[in-house]
């Protein structure tokens, strides 16, 4: 089996026309996929996975609050590393929740399920 393409059909490059922001490859990473081996392509996507994620802006879906998603936690990545889970997840979240709302849909979760919540 061949290693997939790391792209996700966001393509665009930065500012300064070095990687996309879409798939983090490089120029020459993207124009060599083709031809690379699979342990070039490894390679490429060891590099990829390795790199923090990109710090964005969101917009949170159960009050509209505006928050970053990506950093801020304890060990440099994002707040959200250091709540804790909940297993099953909870299903009907499309996207992330700013900081108060997600703390008290865990804190929801938790009561439903008769745990003591740690928060």
């Amino acid at each position: 089996m061949s290693v997939v393409s790391p792209c996700i059909g966001q393509c665009q490059l930065d500012e300064g026309g070095h990687y996309c922001t879409g798939c983090q490859r490089t120029r020459d990473e993207i124009g060599a996929w083709s031809g690379m081996s699979d342990a070039g392509k490894k390679a490429v996507w060891a590099r990829l996975l390795s790199l923090k994620p990109a710090v964005r802006q969101k917009v949170c879906e159960a009050c509209g609050a505006g928050f970053g998603c990506g950093n801020g936690g304890k060990d440099g990545s994002c707040w959200c590393n250091d709540l804790p889970n909940v297993l099953p997840p909870t299903p009907g979240v499309a996207d992330c929740l700013c900081p108060d709302c997600l703390k008290q849909k865990l804190a929801a979760a938790y009561q439903a399920r008769a745990l003591d919540c740690p928060l």
